[in-house]
């Protein structure tokens, strides 16, 4: 608590804290199971970064978007990503209208919470006009910028069943995520308790509790949250750690990593320890937080070599040998 400057900075993160907790139940009360990811998603949307949801159809990914976008008080649009999507469809078009005059008609990107659902599924140009609008906070048509409202977020999701007539996304464009959120199959008992939650009644309604000013301003104080050297430290060389063929590269990464993790992923690291700290109820974070969301910053950065997929070396047995 030393670490922060002054009370007002103190009592806003006693009511990030309590206000997660709140929107952590509210949720919880309509998605069964997924503490994790609700935990990633919220922390990408607090810190400003984007998610890749990773996961098969039917684990309740667009409900989970949907609820979280309703508890922040964010404007939530939904794109279904398909081979003939094109740049416009996304991102918008001028049209002539009746003045004979080109208007500017927005396309979805055009909000606070964007799902974008199953981004493989599309042609590398589609994707990189979305991408670009990630990386930018703003599209140009024309000659013209037009910057999208704050917050924005992206949440894609990606299939990974189904790879025939897939497109999938380039490492490069990976990078652009800070986590990658992994969705898993229910339980037995969560699957019957999905299932009567669905079959018997109406889900339950969520309320509103946040504002998207406040959201920006939690932004801006994470940002502000002092962290000791020796935890960059660690951040950073655990990233360049991921790095084969160089001198303090081990032997195990030298021999199953192609490529490994570049600059961003160390500053994803230190904001991911950030907010895992004030979410776990401390104000500074230490290296067990950098730790913690390792996984999920490195899981789709690093690119395995054919030595690893020929004797099953999974990304989360390198991670761990890397921690």
């Amino acid at each position: 608590m030393n670490n922060i400057k002054n009370k007002k900075d103190i009592e806003l993160i006693e009511r990030l804290m309590s206000q997660y907790s709140e929107t952590h139940n509210q949720v919880s009360a309509v998605i069964v199971g997924q503490k994790t990811p609700i935990k990633q998603i919220l922390s990408t949307i607090f810190v400003g970064g984007h998610a890749l949801l990773i996961g098969v159809p039917g684990l309740a990914k667009t409900l989970l978007v949907n609820t979280i976008s309703k508890i922040l008080g964010l404007d939530f649009n939904r794109i279904q990503f398909t081979p003939d999507l094109m740049p416009s469809d996304i991102i918008g078009n001028d049209i002539l209208n009746k003045e004979r005059e080109f208007q500017f008609i927005k396309g979805p990107v055009f909000c606070n919470v964007l799902l974008a659902d199953e981004i493989n599924r599309t042609p590398p140009k589609t994707q990189s006009a979305l991408l670009e609008a990630m990386e930018e906070k703003a599209v140009t048509i024309s000659g013209q910028t037009y910057y999208l409202p704050e917050p924005f977020f992206v949440l894609a999701t990606q299939n990974p069943i189904e790879q025939e007539g897939t497109y999938p996304l380039p490492e490069a464009q990976l990078d652009r995520f800070m986590y990658s959120v992994v969705l898993d199959y229910p339980s037995v008992d969560e699957e019957i308790d999905i299932v009567k939650r669905t079959t018997l009644s109406k889900l339950k309604e969520v309320s509103q509790i946040f504002t998207s000013a406040e959201i920006i301003n939690y932004q801006n104080l994470i940002l502000q949250i002092p962290v000791n050297d020796n935890v960059i430290k660690y951040a950073v060389k655990l990233v360049h750690n991921t790095r084969p063929n160089r001198e303090s590269t081990s032997e195990y990464v030298n021999k199953y990593i192609n490529f490994g993790a570049g600059p961003r992923a160390s500053q994803y690291l230190i904001l991911g320890a950030k907010i895992n700290a004030i979410l776990s109820g401390k104000y500074s974070p230490d290296i067990e937080d950098v730790q913690m969301v390792a996984s999920w910053v490195l899981g789709h950065r690093l690119v395995k070599n054919y030595k690893a997929e020929a004797e099953g070396v999974t990304i989360d047995q390198i991670i761990k040998n890397l921690l």
